[in-house]
């Protein structure tokens, strides 16, 4: 099979594997060669993967994510992705940068919510003119 993480910006998985595990709303799921067309939509988590050539395990953290499977390609579409050889490292990695990245959302949110706030304000102002 080839896998295919891709991201808005980038394909950051471009490889033959010989298995992928994830995890949708209603648990993990392995998929192997022959497995059958398959679509699943991914909760935020850890997405393994075993390279052919090497047979060694990798590890992904992907944020929600649609995987689709057909023929012999496994592709795999998400915001927000990391890659690691090494599950501990890759989990705590995965804490810090998606925590950061929420922070940085609510701030965003925030900003535009004031944004809106004072535009309907300047807008009534105007109407009472």
């Amino acid at each position: 099979m080839k896998l295919k993480l891709i991201l808005p910006d980038r394909i950051l998985i471009d490889a033959p594997v010989t298995k992928v595990i994830a995890e949708a709303t209603n648990g993990s799921f392995c998929l192997l060669p022959r497995h059958i067309d398959f679509v699943s939509l991914l909760v935020p988590g850890i997405l393994s993967y075993v390279l052919e050539n090497t047979n060694v395990e990798n590890f992904a953290a992907v944020d929600v994510a649609t995987l689709v499977k057909v023929g012999d390609e496994v592709r795999v579409s998400t915001p927000k992705a990391m890659l690691s050889s090494d599950l501990g490292t890759l989990r705590q990695t995965v804490e810090q940068e998606f925590e950061q990245l929420d922070d940085q959302e609510r701030r965003t949110r925030s900003i535009i919510a004031r944004l809106e706030s004072d535009f309907i304000h300047g807008m009534l102002k105007l109407r009472h003119l």
